[in-house]
């Protein structure tokens, strides 16, 4: 397993298309992935806000799969960090402790303005949106990815999915040059 360490923000996980993606990459081994209690806590809570349909016992069983498939991927003792950091967002500064206490590279956020660069630098951490995040997974194994994505396709069954929609299922997520890179590589998607 790399060393390379990555936290996931509560927004990466909140949409159901991109957490799984990110949970399959996750399993490759080409980093490892980490989160907190916290952070789970924060994408249930505003899932359950904006989807009636869900059910927090769903979205709980959802959270333990995520623990128990992903090894060592919770973070704990990280709080005491918080108060001694400075984001615009006061809120994020959770997810920089976490960040720090678990050595991560990486926080692979939506939210880059939350985490300025100079900032995280001095911790030697740097901010990734996710399509830059994966694109550069493409461009470290593209093959591990590659198995990633269709294994992912694969499982979908309500509805399943071609290749092309899948493909703009990561396109509607927000990963333009994942979609791109997946349609220019994965040939057996």
């Amino acid at each position: 397993m790399s060393n390379f360490t990555v936290i996931y923000d509560s927004c990466v996980l909140y949409l159901a298309p991109l957490r799984d993606f990110l949970m399959e990459l996750a399993l490759t081994d080409l980093f490892k992935a980490r989160w907190t209690n916290q952070i789970h806590d924060e994408w249930i809570s505003n899932l359950l806000k904006n989807r009636p349909d869900l059910t927090l016992e769903r979205l709980i069983r959802t959270r333990d799969l995520m623990n128990a498939r992903v090894r060592d991927c919770l973070v704990i003792g990280y709080e005491e960090l918080i108060p001694g950091l400075r984001l615009p967002d006061p809120g994020d500064r959770h997810i920089l402790a976490a960040a720090i206490r678990c050595k991560a590279d990486v926080i692979v956020t939506f939210n880059l303005s939350d985490f300025p660069y100079n900032y995280l630098a001095t911790y030697r951490i740097e901010a990734q949106h996710p399509d830059e995040f994966i694109r550069h997974l493409v461009d470290l194994n593209r093959a591990a990815v590659c198995l990633a994505a269709k294994q992912q396709r694969l499982r979908l069954k309500n509805p399943p999915k071609t290749r092309n929609e899948y493909l703009n299922t990561l396109l509607n997520q927000g990963l333009p040059q994942t979609k791109a890179a997946l349609q220019e590589f994965c040939y057996e998607l």
